[in-house]
């Protein structure tokens, strides 16, 4: 439906909605206020729980493996321990107060934000939904903020202190450089500091007059964010705090500029030269002129100069002077009517990390069939052993393996997904964790496509992603022959290498472990399942585990079942035994 082009419909809209939006408001902040308490309480015993419980560890194993790594030079192991106990020291205070902060926001904002979202959802008692959502909800998503932080401190850190213990590029301090850089760090801090606030606050009353026209032609037009009639509040708040926005960019924009100076000792140390420090204080001053320019739409262009500070050769974009500068097609807003050959998509988060739980959990089950994943490898995953890296891994790089594979076939430009979704450049998440493994991703595709897989190489490959974070079970396995020409070995083996390193990196972020646990849990049923019909040809019963007994000691009670009856041949005396392993377990 086409939104009213006339003020006087607008401003209807907004006052017969005004009492409605105040309704809901109010409800929210009751529903926060009630709930809030209890959620700071719990968030802040479990992360606090967690980083006092793992202090000791973190603090020891990390200078443990600072002092045992082959990657630092002696004197960078100095330093690093020092400002390790430096951060060991700063950590617990500042843990527990984020928590107590953050536990408060969330328990006050979710059930605000979930009030809100009932309303706008499709939901057909919103009544109910806005007086129910948002509290055992805001619960369940404290119990998991608590899980995700766990796994990060734990999981997470330590594949972070493995990849630290093995071998790698080697670094060092050059102690010569030290002193100038920190000298020139000082002054491009000194000067950047009062210039860039000049600059801020100069270009401050156009920031708030322009955000102001641009606000209200938006709201007399029902565009932007007035286009939806639940954001027009919020859209109309926005114009009356927009002065205060202003203040936060010039606030923001003094301090950004003491470390856009201070970046000034990085560039003397890596080009180990003070000439190009003091070219890069010049230039980072013409750099935020012509980014603010670009931000509020104003000429481009510097009055600063902005010399080379790099011996590296610039390219060809950044070696003019705007290279800050907007093309030319969006000097102007595209308009609403214009038509698009094909709309575009932007896809979701969310929707992406399910796609690739989903598959795999699909090609986990077919590996299970095949007896190619075992128990054993699960059981090694949660304990955390070396060998259980073809589950947390291997699995997950063999799917993201296939979906290149299954881009090249059908000459895709992006990656495409096994409900065919594509994902490119430009639709792709604006997040900046796509911005690092996207682009990876897309150079391994072309690479995939340039080598013209065979499909015995194909097959290979793929046992090769899958299998290759456990050399004794890659050793011993089939995975098919592998290339005549040494070369091609070579090539196919640092394909494996780089997916798993990419995957290595993507299970270290939050939420994944958490996700990934899920998946398996559907796996560890086709084991179950699996197991059952092994158990039925041999004539035995099936054991029976209490409901309160996890998914994994149910497998491992089934197994010790098997074997407990063809030592003993009684099913009455393997049960026993069973059973009392089972709550020894």
């Amino acid at each position: 439906m086409e939104p009213p082009r006339r003020f006087c419909d607008s401003l209807w809209n907004f006052i017969r909605f005004l009492p409605y939006f105040t309704g809901l408001l109010i409800l929210g902040f009751i529903k926060g206020i009630i709930l809030f308490p209890f959620i700071c309480l719990i968030m802040t015993i479990g992360i606090s729980g967690i980083i006092l419980g793992l202090w000791p560890i973190h603090f020891s194993y990390t200078c443990y493996c600072i002092l045992r790594t082959k990657q630092f030079g002696p004197v960078l192991k100095v330093l690093l321990c020092l400002c390790t106990a430096v951060i060991s020291i700063l950590w617990p205070p500042v843990g527990i107060a984020s928590s107590v902060l953050g536990g408060a926001a969330y328990g006050f904002l979710a059930p605000m934000f979930a009030t809100f979202q009932a309303v706008g959802e499709r939901k057909r008692d919103k009544v109910y939904h806005c007086i129910c959502d948002g509290t055992w909800g805001t619960v369940e998503g404290s119990f998991t903020v608590i899980r995700d932080f766990m796994d990060v401190c734990y999981h997470s850190y330590f594949s972070i202190m493995d990849d630290l213990l093995s071998e790698g590029k080697y670094y060092e301090i050059r102690l010569l450089y030290l002193p100038l850089a920190l000298a020139i760090g000082v002054l491009g801090a000194m000067v950047d500091l009062p210039v860039i606030s000049i600059i801020a606050f100069c270009k401050s009353p156009c920031m708030l007059f322009k955000g102001w026209h641009r606000l209200f032609h938006d709201c007399i037009g029902r565009e932007g964010p007035f286009l939806e009639t639940i954001c027009v509040p919020f859209a109309g708040l926005a114009i009356l705090l927009w002065p205060l926005a202003v203040v936060g960019a010039v606030l923001g924009s003094m301090v950004s500029s003491i470390f856009l100076g201070a970046y000034a000792a990085v560039i003397v140390y890596q080009e180990c030269s003070i000439w190009f420090g003091l070219c890069y204080i010049t230039a980072s001053l013409s750099i935020y002129d012509e980014y603010s320019n670009d931000v509020l739409d104003m000429a481009e262009g510097s009055c600063f100069p902005r010399p080379r500070y790099t011996k590296k050769a610039p390219s060809q974009t950044n070696s003019r002077s705007t290279s800050f500068s907007r093309p030319s097609s969006f000097k102007k807003p595209p308009s609403r009517t214009t038509s698009l050959p094909a709309p575009m998509i932007e896809l979701k988060p969310l929707e992406l990390a399910d796609s690739l739980f989903e598959e795999c959990q699909r090609h986990g089950e077919i590996m299970v069939s095949k007896g190619i994943i075992t128990l054993k490898d699960i059981e090694d995953a949660k304990n955390k052993i070396g060998s259980g890296k073809v589950i947390t891994i291997g699995l997950p790089a063999y799917c993201i393996f296939q979906a290149l594979l299954h881009s090249v076939k059908s000459n895709s430009t992006g990656i495409l997904l096994n409900d065919n979704t594509e994902i490119t450049t430009s639709n792709r998440p604006k997040d900046t964790f796509f911005d690092w493994f996207l682009n990876p991703l897309l150079i391994i595709k072309d690479q995939i496509k340039a080598d013209n897989l065979s499909e015995a190489e194909e097959e290979y490959l793929g046992r090769l992603v899958l299998l290759r974070s456990d050399p004794a079970r890659l050793k011993n396995t089939n995975i098919g022959p592998p290339p005549e020409s040494e070369l091609r070995r070579a090539e196919l083996d640092a394909l494996a290498r780089r997916l798993q390193g990419i995957t290595k990196s993507i299970t270290r972020y939050p939420t994944f472990r958490r996700r990934f646990d899920e998946s398996m849990e559907i796996i560890l049923q086709e084991l179950v399942k699996k197991n059952g019909e092994n158990s039925k040809s041999r004539g035995s019963r099936p054991q029976t585990v209490p409901r309160s007994k996890s998914m994994f000691a149910r497998i491992l009670s089934q197994e010790s079942f098997n074997s407990r009856k063809d030592n003993s041949g009684s099913d009455q005396e393997a049960q026993t035994v069973v059973q009392r392993d089972v709550e020894i377990g």
